[in-house]
């Protein structure tokens, strides 16, 4: 949905400004549109904050994951630079090899429309499995994949210099999710640096973006005949690090542990892309 022409205009020039991939300290952020925001600032070792986020505790989620994601700040924590820090760790727990976090906004925020974006640096090696992404906020009621999914990053920790976006539903999931591949040129991967990850999502089409280049978009015409567009209702969001699994195989002797996936910010702006 649109916003009023003022503030298209305002939007337009704050971004000419600050580029939708820097931070934006010197604006306002009702004056760019943002409608949630965690910048993640806080002391090393404290939780990212409860009225934002709530943890997933537990294993599995039905990927056959290999680690446990808990609450502890050795697996979730902000590192006092600004960043929040997920990680995974090698070790025995809860009859599991390794730790790990998983993070949500469910029964936080959720919306439909609008960007949602995230600068992140990602971590690498055989078997870790990171991801940015969007789950139906009627997940509870109509389950997955019904209540449709939207992957704005994920990433197999062996490939470092390729991501990839997706979106499943009923019909279209799993194995036969609508995706495409990114692949970052030069010989450093998403491991070396920081990177803008981004949707920008309307009644009628999602697009992802990587460092604002969009590589990918997906409409109602582009899901399998007689299959249902299920994006057209409120999302949260879901921020994690997976060891193992069906996406990425078990680590081995060439992965090196802890992995850590550093979040500078999360934001999403409201209006139409």
């Amino acid at each position: 949905m649109l916003r009023s022409r003022l503030f298209l205009t305002v939007l337009v020039l704050s971004l000419a400004v600050t580029g939708w991939g820097g931070r934006c300290s010197d604006v306002e952020p009702e004056e760019i549109g943002i409608s949630w925001q965690d910048e993640f600032d806080g002391p090393a070792g404290q939780s990212p904050s409860p009225s934002r986020w709530k943890f997933d505790i537990g294993t599995d989620w039905g990927n056959a994951q290999l680690e446990y994601d808990t609450d502890r700040p050795e697996n979730v924590s902000l590192d006092g630079n600004g960043n929040l820090a997920i990680t995974a760790r090698e070790e025995s727990y809860m009859g599991r090899d390794y730790t790990s976090g998983r993070i949500t906004t469910e029964q936080r925020f959720s919306q439909a429309y609008g960007r949602f974006e995230a600068r992140i640096k990602l971590p690498v090696g055989q078997g870790i499995w990171p991801a940015f992404w969007l789950l139906g906020s009627d997940f509870r009621e109509n389950g997955w994949p019904d209540c449709g999914e939207i992957d704005i990053l994920e990433y197999r920790g062996q490939e470092p210099n390729i991501v990839q976006g997706a979106v499943h539903g009923p019909g279209y999931s799993g194995g036969g999710a609508i995706w495409r591949k990114y692949t970052v040129a030069g010989p450093e991967g998403f491991d070396a640096d920081f990177h803008v990850f981004a949707l920008d999502w309307s009644p009628n089409s999602l697009t992802w973006l990587v460092d604002d280049i969009p590589y990918f978009t997906v409409t109602p015409d582009d899901i399998p005949p007689g299959d249902q567009w299920v994006f057209d209702h409120p999302f949260f969001i879901i921020l994690n690090v997976a060891v193992g699994g069906n996406f990425v195989g078990p680590p081995d002797g060439s992965t090196s542990f802890p992995q850590t996936m550093l979040i500078d910010y999360v934001r999403v702006y409201e209006g139409g892309f």
